[in-house]
């Protein structure tokens, strides 16, 4: 890689976790860090042990959406939203999101100099869930801001934001009550659970939860994929030759530079892990960004090989919590690459502008990505 990966991704930090403390208890005794593929994949499939549902004291909308429940409820939640992300839907909104792709595209050329981030890598996926949802399209620099606070390291900004959502998705649910529509937060209002409709805040936590996923991590996927290729001659070389090889180099991408670095998980009974006993009520987190790299699953795992396969990264999640997005994230990124391979194939990074990663250590995601278009 062209770029200093070790600025922006603690990857020599994981390797020698894996190879020294790959299950290791922080100082104050309540948090486990888990760092090999093998560990990571277990607290991820195995929900009767390691539980999503954190503290049940736990107030915010969020903690009231599928991402932080376990079954029965998980799968209740789960097929409310399913259809509208089962692979005939998504893919057959293929011709909208080349619209609008093409739109943001036609936009950039006029500048001939952009922040990716700002310009395409952002509004394409907030654009189509946005639309999904039923919410107005307008709001998007907002529904960024939201984003970025829901991922971010600033707590307060992290409660501050989902009181700010909370106000602003309730407008919607009470106007949709009295006149549905067909989206997202429609279905959401007439749905029932074993007869019960859902409560306001798991309303609200679904809402949230939509809005956030349906555009951070493809979002970030964009980015990435766009400085790999810059970074690598020869990856743009095949790619600009046969554009097939899109699906793998994003696969790639996830797991290189996986966008969401790490997830929670609370142990809900005593159990071993790798000789380690762990305790009721202590926390797990899974280092997904170190698991992507483990050298005992992933051959020269230093190095960005758009051909790797099998590529089985945890990118995306595992088991039940699989992220319900993931071929939304996919098609948005490949027509968004293959549009932009298409109109600016020689666009460059600008290199007197370091790179800079937001301020999360969840997530994967640089500040910027200023390019030019053309040579």
């Amino acid at each position: 890689m062209e770029w200093n990966q070790s600025e922006l991704l603690p990857l020599s930090q994981f390797k020698e976790m894996r190879s020294t403390s790959p299950v290791h208890l922080q100082e104050e005794g309540q948090m486990w860090e888990l760092y090999r593929y093998q560990e990571v994949k277990e607290a991820f499939t195995n929900y009767a042990v390691f539980s999503s549902q954190g503290t049940e004291d736990a107030k915010e909308p969020i903690d009231s959406s599928v991402l932080r429940q376990d079954p029965p409820k998980h799968r209740q939640l789960r097929m409310l939203v399913s259809q509208a992300f089962t692979p005939r839907v998504i893919e057959s909104m293929a011709p909208k999101i080349t619209s609008i792709t093409h739109s943001l595209l036609d936009q950039a050329e006029k500048e001939r100099s952009i922040d990716v981030l700002a310009s395409l890598a952002s509004p394409l996926p907030i654009t189509v869930i946005a639309e999904m949802l039923g919410v107005s399209v307008e709001d998007r620099a907002q529904f960024k801001q939201w984003s970025d606070a829901l991922v971010g390291s600033d707590y307060e900004a992290y409660l501050q934001c989902q009181e700010e959502m909370t106000a602003y998705f309730n407008v919607i649910i009470e106007e949709r009550r009295s006149s549905p529509k067909d989206d997202l937060i429609s279905n959401l209002v007439q749905a029932k659970v074993e007869g019960e409709s859902l409560s306001e805040i798991e309303l609200i936590g679904f809402c949230i939860l939509l809005l956030v996923a349906g555009n951070e991590t493809t979002t970030n996927l964009i980015t990435s994929a766009l400085l790999c290729v810059d970074s690598l001659p020869e990856v743009r070389e095949q790619l600009l030759a046969d554009r097939s090889l899109i699906p793998g180099t994003l696969e790639e991408v996830f797991r290189y530079c996986s966008p969401v670095q790490h997830m929670f998980r609370q142990v809900k009974q005593d159990t071993e892990l790798a000789g380690h006993v762990l305790q009721a009520g202590q926390f797990v987190r899974l280092w997904i960004g170190s698991a992507n790299h483990d050298e005992t699953v992933f051959d020269h795992p230093e190095r960005f090989d758009m051909f790797r396969s099998p590529n089985p990264h945890l990118g995306l999640g595992s088991g039940i919590h699989y992220c319900l997005g993931a071929q939304l994230a996919r098609l948005e990124s490949k027509i968004m690459l293959e549009a932009i391979l298409d109109r600016f194939p020689h666009y460059y990074r600008n290199r007197s502008i370091p790179l800079q990663r937001t301020d999360s250590s969840m997530m994967f995601a640089l500040q910027s990505l200023p390019i030019h278009l053309y040579e």
